[in-house]
């Protein structure tokens, strides 16, 4: 069935049914792309840290068997300088749950990268980033505790999708002519060298984010869903979104007005549930004055960019976060941070983004008391002052470990 793909002799595959459930026994395969640079070196980490977690939680009634697949430069030795082979598209579609390691972005050399691919070939629309404080740091904000949302930021569309003409090309220049004389735009300051990016929000797009971030508050009880646009200059697009984002609460979930007049509210059983919009300016503002307002965030893609970085910043730093990208099929975990090509080797990267997506994964599939004990090890290990050298400015009296000594802390205290 592969080439150089490999399957592991025992375990079963994740079945996703048509109505979306995902059946996950108790010995799934789980796919993983190793990763460039310091992937090589974090994701093997990740492994034995979940396997241990996995292990002291539930000993030998459940396990993770390991299936990897290539992408990258791994895979460009394997494949004959084929950067992304056809198989790892075709192993991830058979096992619907991979992690990703950091790939090294394309600079010229004609290949296609992970997210870019997957993205778009298999519609991966969510954006799924958990944004919560870590105990002991030292960070830019006096109450990081405060902190604790979980953004759905759309991948599909808006003005990431790349739709671009460059200035003074031929398509940007009968792109300006096709508005100026057939759609009667007259607000171009400058139409000598000027470049276009296309702005796109549908009704399709919109409602299948926003259902999702619904459907995961109610499921998860949060106490919120906030729709973040930016509406009141951008109307036919974010105003839309807010529109589409507003008559899925209504006529999906029977959202009525709250007693306030200005909110609107979801009642299942004994559980309220809040629906609300912000203008992203004000958004980005709330989230450093008053972010426990906040729980759950639905966003178009540029908006969700800026509140994701701002709010990461917030609890430490960028490279510390976590993130998937979803469809009702397929689900992707990686870190955040790149390949970091200057490190590789040197036993300092700081491997808490990669053990962060490790715990998304396993809270994505239900095994919750695995994944709180180790996010339970990294606060104990935290609280011992024990960091790699990038955290040490955010305790007042470190200790810092290497890479390897650092996951060791967190297995250590396992239980």
């Amino acid at each position: 069935m592969y080439h150089q793909i490999v399957p592991p002799s025992q375990g079963e595959k994740i079945q996703v049914l048509a109505n979306g459930q995902w059946i996950i026994p108790n010995e799934p395969i789980i796919a993983f792309i190793e990763g460039d640079g310091v992937g090589s070196e974090l994701t093997p980490l990740m492994r034995q840290l979940i396997d241990s977690a996995i292990l002291k939680t539930y000993e030998t009634a459940r396990k993770i068997h390991w299936l990897e697949v290539y992408n990258g430069e791994k895979a460009a030795e394997l494949y004959d300088g084929d950067w992304f082979p056809e198989e790892t598209l075709n192993a991830i579609r058979d096992y619907h749950l991979v992690y990703k390691g950091p790939l090294t972005t394309a600079m010229g050399a004609g290949f296609r990268s992970l997210n870019v691919a997957l993205r778009h070939e298999m519609d991966l629309f969510i954006n799924l980033r958990p944004i919560k404080s870590l105990p002991n740091l030292n960070t830019p904000v006096k109450h990081p505790e405060n902190i604790d949302m979980v953004i759905f930021r759309d991948n599909s569309e808006d003005l990431y999708s790349g739709i671009e003409f460059k200035a003074g090309s031929a398509q940007a220049d009968s792109l300006l002519e096709f508005l100026q004389q057939q759609l009667g735009v007259n607000r171009f300051r400058f139409t000598e060298q000027c470049g276009l990016g296309i702005k796109h929000i549908s009704e399709q797009g919109s409602k299948r984010l926003v259902r999702a971030a619904i459907a995961f508050a109610l499921k998860e009880h949060k106490t919120s869903v906030t729709l973040v646009h930016k509406g009141d200059v951008m109307k036919f697009t974010d105003g839309a979104f807010l529109k589409w984002a507003l008559e899925v609460a209504i006529e999906e979930f029977l959202a009525v007005r709250h007693p306030n007049g200005r909110w609107w509210q979801i009642i299942q059983g004994e559980h309220e549930l809040i629906i609300k919009d912000e203008l992203c300016d004000v958004m980005l503002q709330n989230c450093l004055l008053a972010p426990e307002q906040y729980d759950v965030i639905a966003t178009t893609n540029l908006n969700g960019d800026l509140l994701v970085d701002s709010l990461t910043a917030q609890v430490g730093m960028i490279g510390m976060a976590a993130g998937a990208n979803l469809s009702e099929a397929l689900a992707l975990f990686e870190p955040t941070h790149g390949t970091v090509e200057s490190l590789v080797g040197q036993d300092v990267m700081n491997p808490v983004s990669s053990i962060l997506a490790g715990v998304m994964m396993l809270r994505f599939m239900n095994w919750h008391d695995a994944a709180d004990n180790i996010e339970q090890s990294l606060h104990k290990t935290l609280c011992n002052n024990q960091v790699t050298e990038d955290m040490q400015s955010l305790l007042p009296d470190p200790t810092v470990q290497g890479t390897q000594a650092f996951a060791q802390c967190i297995i250590s205290h396992l239980i």
